[in-house]
């Protein structure tokens, strides 16, 4: 699923997609691969759509369904969670778990320029896919689309720094 641009100093880890029961929990969409990131005390800040923004701490959160259910403090009943539908989830970048060598946040990788292991301009990375095997990145130019599976075999080089993705593309491929 794509995601919005982190803003600032922050990412966006989630968006609240409604609420649960009559005591203020939240229903969320997860942008996060796990629950971890959503540590009780932590603090959280809610971007609505309308552009205001507040920082909550979080109470509990909890699996639910596809997603998640949140609570946080200072929200305790259905009509104050109401207005908070719509709201993206972020945190501050530096409370980001460390990664291992080659594994990157996708907000890393969004925006890269993508070439091929012999040079030449396919287009820069728009969005990520996510399906059951593997992530699927997309690729665009003005008048085009390729789509490039997220695979070691073929995801040769990422230079964050110098904003570049270098792949092999499969057969096949090549041709579109």
């Amino acid at each position: 699923m794509n995601k919005p641009e982190p803003i600032k100093d922050r990412v966006i880890i989630g968006k609240i997609v409604g609420v649960h029961g009559a005591k203020g929990t939240l229903k969320i969409h997860l942008y996060a691969e796990s629950l971890e990131i959503f540590k009780p005390g932590t603090t959280i800040t809610v971007s609505r759509p309308d552009g205001s923004a507040d920082g909550y701490q979080i109470d509990w959160i909890k699996p639910h369904s596809r997603g998640a259910l949140l609570a946080l403090k200072g929200v305790s009943h259905r009509g104050q969670a109401k207005t908070l539908v719509g709201a993206d989830l972020q945190i501050q970048k530096a409370e980001l778990p460390q990664l291992e060598t080659g594994v990157y946040y996708w907000y890393d990788l969004i925006g890269l320029k993508v070439f091929t292991s012999d040079d030449r301009y396919l287009g820069h990375l728009e969005s990520i896919i996510e399906t059951g095997a593997n992530d699927v990145y997309v690729v665009k130019t003005d008048d085009r689309e390729i789509l490039i599976p997220a695979l070691e075999s073929v995801v040769r080089v990422i230079d964050i720094e110098a904003k570049i993705m270098r792949v092999e593309l499969p057969d096949g491929l090549e041709e579109l």
